[in-house]
């Protein structure tokens, strides 16, 4: 008796999966219930991803937990569907809608998206997010200011020991350059609580990523192990929440309501609560707009929407470019050619190099361009999901469906890159010398929902990489133990390791 049903259940799944995947894209059968999650390698999904694209082709469908996902790993394809409005929502997570509520800017969709990201997009061009223009060179003087004071830390801290991990004291340099481009405050390095908010942001950062399961089968919260790192998450979100709302209460009172862009220096962590090249003045100011006009927006401007809102451009901004920038310095650290052909450039100059000497040095670019392919930070990209039924290369796309552009595959792809395990800038140039970005290169995605402070991380990285290498000349401290597979949490991040920093400006 058991048998016959455990055999009718068995037909009868099979028949509905047969019948649920007509038209839509080829892929693997999962299991009932957990789809193909169980067969993911959970350390590099990415990795399980890509090899399915093989057998399957650049677009492919299947199950996990809950949530049917199309895959796309042909950058072409990529391009042409994220572009759609169709495609501008967020999967059906539980991080995003069970943790985050859907608000923020990276987890929000629809008319609240589209409010805040316009917004976004506004301020930090006006805060010098552009490629022309006098705010420009503002905001490369805020960036600056950080490498200038990270340099003198790390030949401080050489003439200490001999080799050390350079990521604490890029973590606080970076992390403050957004705290002051956010909240317009910068923290002390012992802050006690800036101390807090970098472990909370690189803890979490690893717990997301490895409850992935928990995305797609929220029941699984409940499980001991999962519960942990689901109350570490809503935890660390409560108690960040109460650290920005006094800072966003000192804001407001200190903020009058015809405050204008310039204000003298005030005591504390917050230092120019009137200066309005922060997200922070922008929203309150815009709020304050809202409410008097008497506007609808002003339902997008609630206190839980500016936390959320806080939170994701300060820790999307960090984690990214801090990944990327720490992939950059150990990869050109591990190749004496490549490193001795990016200072020569540098040399060439005969003086720190700025943003307007980035088009005569296509090297530099090159360099940097190749550590954010060969380890791509995000490898699985940011999912989106479907608002409406599509059709997506002829396939049937249902609505509600998650969107996964795999941007590992596309970097890794061998038919698009030579060799492309292995680090060669010379992929970014061309037979002339000059730099070149070919449209398979998708390091900050792409479509409605690409990266929005993309500039902002090449002018960061740019002036980073170009200023740390005129200093300095870069070893690996026992290089050949490094694992550079990377540790998968959301991003792709790098082991730990020491750099052996010897000072050697060019002459």
């Amino acid at each position: 008796m058991y048998l016959l049903l455990i055999i009718t259940t068995i037909v009868i799944y099979v028949i509905w999966t047969i019948l649920d995947r007509r038209g839509k894209p080829p892929g693997p059968f999962g299991l009932p219930v957990v789809g193909y999650l169980p067969f993911f390698d959970s350390q590099k999904p990415y990795e399980t991803l890509t090899k399915l694209s093989a057998k399957y082709g650049s677009i492919f469908g299947l199950h996990m937990g809950q949530v049917y996902a199309v895959v796309l790993t042909d950058p072409s394809l990529i391009r042409d569907a994220l572009k759609r409005e169709e495609l501008t929502g967020r999967a059906p997570l539980f991080i995003t809608h069970g943790i985050m509520g859907g608000q923020g800017i990276i987890c929000a969709e629809g008319n609240l998206w589209r409010d805040q990201r316009r917004l976004s997009s506004e301020w930090l061009r006006k805060m010098g997010m552009t490629k022309f223009g006098p705010a420009r060179a503002t905001l490369e003087a805020r960036i600056v200011a950080g490498v200038n004071e990270l340099v003198q830390d790390l030949k401080s801290e050489s003439e200490k020991v001999f080799a050390f991990d350079p990521a604490p004291f890029v973590h606080h340099i970076l992390g403050n350059l957004l705290n002051d481009l956010v909240f317009g405050l910068r923290y002390d390095r012992d802050d006690e609580t800036w101390r807090y908010l970098q472990h909370l942001q690189e803890e979490g950062v690893k717990h997301i990523g490895v409850s992935m399961a928990v995305n797609f089968l929220p029941f699984l919260r409940h499980l001991p192990a999962s519960k942990r790192i689901i109350e570490f998450l809503l935890n660390g979100k409560a108690k960040t929440h109460k650290i920005y709302d006094s800072i966003i209460e000192e804001r407001r009172r200190a903020l009058p309501e015809d405050a204008g862009s310039d204000g003298g220096d005030q005591e504390g962590k917050v230092n120019d609560p009137t200066n309005g090249d922060c997200i922070l003045t922008n929203f309150v100011q815009e709020t304050r707009r809202r409410e008097a006009a008497g506007r609808p927006e002003l339902a997008f401007c609630s206190d839980a929407q500016l936390r959320h809102l806080l939170a994701d451009l300060f820790g999307a901004g960090v984690d990214t470019t801090f990944t990327s920038l720490r992939w950059l310095l150990l990869f050109v650290a591990l190749d004496r050619d490549v490193q001795q052909r990016l200072r020569r450039e540098l040399c060439a100059l005969q003086r720190e190099p700025t943003l307007n000497d980035m088009d005569s040095l296509p090297y530099l670019k090159a360099c940097v361009a190749e550590a954010q392919r060969l380890r791509t930070v995000v490898p699985l990209g940011i999912p989106h999901g479907t608002v409406s039924d599509t059709n997506i290369a002829g396939f049937k796309i249902p609505k509600g469906a998650m969107i996964m552009p795999v941007l590992w595959a596309v970097h890794m792809n061998p038919d698009l890159w030579s060799n492309p395990d292995r680090y060669n800038p010379d992929h970014f140039l061309d037979e002339s010398g000059q730099y070149v970005a070919p449209a398979h290169f998708l390091p900050f995605q792409t479509g409605k929902r690409m990266c929005l402070g993309d500039e902002l991380a090449r002018m960061i990285l740019y002036l980073y990489t170009a200023r740390i290498f005129w200093h300095f000349e870069l070893d690996v401290f026992d290089g050949k133990a490094v694992d550079l597979t990377g540790i998968c949490g959301i991003t792709l991040a790098p082991p730990a390791y020491e750099i052996i920093f010897k000072k050697c400006s060019p002459k």
